[in-house]
């Protein structure tokens, strides 16, 4: 370390000295283990973030090269050369292409524990405000047009350059996300390195290594960069742009963005997973099955004691055959908020304990889980009542071929990219980029699924025809027999826009989740007041038979949940009954015979569902719920038996 911060230093005890290094790692000590930054380097990076240093530019410069296409240039090796990575590269008759080389004189040793460097950040957003900032933040637009090889003129922020950056930049965004903080706040940000960091280029064998780091005491985020290996003067920087994937095919998907391929030939076929696939999600659930028990009999007249940490249960569950217990141990029903995981346990010391979950449901509530058992209803495609679903972790090349496919038959090519477990449509996204695709892989696990290009709408008098999906409240008694019940009350939400397929990032056009922000206009419709005007929309299509159509989607998907035994399929617990909410929308689709059809489109299954309408609505609704699955009376309830 530098004279001033060495222990012996005027003001600094030698127990000062040595304190700061042992803070500093055990703060960051994880993070930097996890992205492989040698211990050597711990030191003066600790200096160099305390002091600001960004030393770089004394070790690195930026060389601008223009590549000429040479007449004598054969068409292979040009062809080669277009495709050759470059994210700084602009436009212009010769290609400009900018390296980063070592310039320094005595060139670079990995050894030196100075060579560790941080780059700046230019530009750090969340993908549903990047627009926003382009348009708002002085400099900003210009900048990144700038970096980008944008092509801008004037000084206001024009549309068309706003659209270019927000597509060119999935060729230059990294990602982190917060580990702690509320479900917004761990939403992964996306960041733009500035000039230096940008301009470094892509080698599959590269010189250096880059992460990102969040230095907490300054709460700022940088990129640290780091040889690989010894360096000479005139030397190229560069990383990999697919660090970590050594499989040559996803290698080969992950750079689509710089290195353009051709996936066509590579089948788009994405049959069921192997079982060993849901054996790997149990134990990483750390999910214990039950053991085999005998279906509990109580007696007619028993007053069921229940337990729970729900408080619109505690508010509105009146029903006399059950009153609340504080104490888990005396309960009879455990109805919890939270999943319960060791069923292991709970079979052997209680077998005659109630729950409000089954064994293996994430197999429904897991958007890429719930798109792998649909198979067993539509094939390897998918059944026709669910949009066409890839899991980006495990299926990247199956879905870059389908998309060329797509692209090439000259078909709607928009997809909606979501996190296989988070709600609120928190960081989803709607695209028709592959590269941004391709990008969103690196952040959180995500699914992308088609986006129904041609919903049905709903025409909201002070608005125009929106689009809105239906909330359907099930219950399911048991998994063998497989017992079905759906709650005759459903739900509507509404989008604020009028639908057409432009401007994908304004929420307010393509979803219908308005009730989180209090800004935003919530738009309300009983039940009871839709479906007469839905009728009046839609004179050809009674209420009853599009009903008919979304219960048979339900009573399928409930039939391959419950196909295989546990982990492949929902466990047959005989004290489990569970709540789920399943939201759709309804596309428009043709049959062979070209008859126009409203196709319900399963979007997602909720367990324990926000329940506050139903109750502000139906005060009876948990009552009805404990009694069709608690007394097996659904008889005087609101429900209809599915199966």
């Amino acid at each position: 370390m530098d004279a001033d911060a060495e222990p012996g230093a005027p003001g600094l005890t030698a127990e000062d000295g040595a304190r700061a290094p042992a803070e500093f790692a055990a703060l960051h000590g994880p993070a930097l283990r996890a992205s492989g930054v040698p211990e050597r380097y711990w030191g003066r990076l600790l200096h160099k973030l305390e002091h600001e240093v960004f030393d770089a530019g004394e070790m690195f410069g930026i060389m601008q090269v223009e590549e000429v296409e040479e007449e004598s240039e054969g068409e292979e090796a040009r062809e080669v050369r277009k495709k050759k990575p470059n994210p700084g590269g602009g436009g212009g008759g010769g290609e400009l292409c900018y390296k980063v080389i070592v310039t320094s004189e005595n060139g670079l040793q990995a050894a030196d524990p100075n060579s560790i460097f941080l780059i700046d950040h230019a530009w750090t957003c969340r993908v549903e405000h990047a627009r926003q900032q382009l348009h708002q933040v002085p400099g900003l637009l210009h900048r990144m047009a700038n970096l980008m090889g944008v092509e801008f003129h004037g000084e206001l922020p024009s549309a068309e350059a706003v659209d270019l950056v927000l597509e060119e930049m999935w060729r230059f965004n990294q990602t982190y996300q917060l580990a702690h903080g509320t479900a917004e706040e761990k939403v992964p940000v996306w960041y733009i390195m500035d000039e230096f960091g940008s301009r470094i280029q892509h080698s599959d064998t590269p010189s250096f290594a880059t992460a990102p780091f969040f230095y907490m005491p300054q709460q700022v985020a940088y990129t640290l960069l780091w040889p690989l290996r010894d360096l000479d003067t005139g030397e190229e920087v560069t990383r990999d742009f697919a660090y970590g994937e050594a499989d040559p095919l996803i290698r080969k998907c992950m750079l689509l963005p710089w290195v353009p391929a051709d996936m066509l030939d590579f089948s788009s076929s994405t049959p069921e997973p192997p079982d060993e696939h849901y054996q790997a999600i149990l134990e990483e659930n750390k999910e214990k099955l039950p053991l085999a028990i005998s279906p509990v009999a109580y007696p007619r007249d028993h007053v069921f004691k229940v337990y729970t940490d729900i408080q619109q249960v505690l508010s509105h569950l009146s029903h006399p055959r059950f009153t609340f217990t504080q104490s888990e141990a005396d309960a009879d029903i455990l109805y919890n908020f939270s999943h319960f995981k060791d069923y292991r346990r709970l079979s052997q010391e209680r077998p005659n304990v109630l729950l409000n979950q089954f064994p293996c449901e994430n197999l429904l509530t897991v958007k890429d889980c719930l798109a792998s058992i649909a198979r067993r209803a539509g094939g390897p495609e998918g059944p026709a009542w669910l949009p066409r679903t890839f899991n980006l972790r495990t299926e990247l090349p199956q879905f870059v071929s389908y998309f060329q496919q797509r692209e090439r038959r000259g078909q709607d090519n928009h997809w909606i990219c979501k996190p296989w477990n988070l709600a609120r449509s928190l960081d989803t996204h709607i695209t028709r980029s592959l590269h941004s695709i391709i990008r969103h892989r690196e952040s959180t696990p995500k699914v992308v699924s088609k986006y129904i290009e041609s919903p049905v709408l709903f025409l909201r008098e002070d608005v125009g025809p929106v689009k809105f999906d239906v909330r359907y409240v099930v219950l399911l008694r048991s998994v063998k027999p497989l017992t079905l019940f759906v709650y005759d009350v459903f739900w509507l939400r509404f989008s604020n826009r009028p639908f057409a397929l432009d401007d994908l990032d304004d929420y307010e056009k393509h979803f219908t989740v308005m009730n989180y922000d209090p800004e935003v206009v919530l738009k309300q419709v009983h039940y009871d007041e839709f479906i007469p005007e839905f009728e009046k929309q839609y004179p050809e299509f009674p209420w009853k038979s599009v009903q008919g159509e979304i219960f048979q989607a339900f009573t399928e998907l409930f039939q391959v949940a419950c196909a295989k035994p546990p982990p492949l399929g929902l466990c047959d617990y005989p004290s489990s009954r569970a709540v789920y909410a399943v939201d759709l929308m309804l596309k428009w689709d043709n049959r062979p015979d070209g008859k126009r059809v409203m196709q319900p489109q399963i979007l997602e299954v909720n367990f324990n569902p926000d329940c506050e309408r139903a109750c502000r609505y139906h005060p009876s609704f948990f009552n009805d719920v404990f009694s069709t699955l608690y007394l097996d009376e659904p008889g005087p309830c609101h429900v209809t038996r599915l199966v």
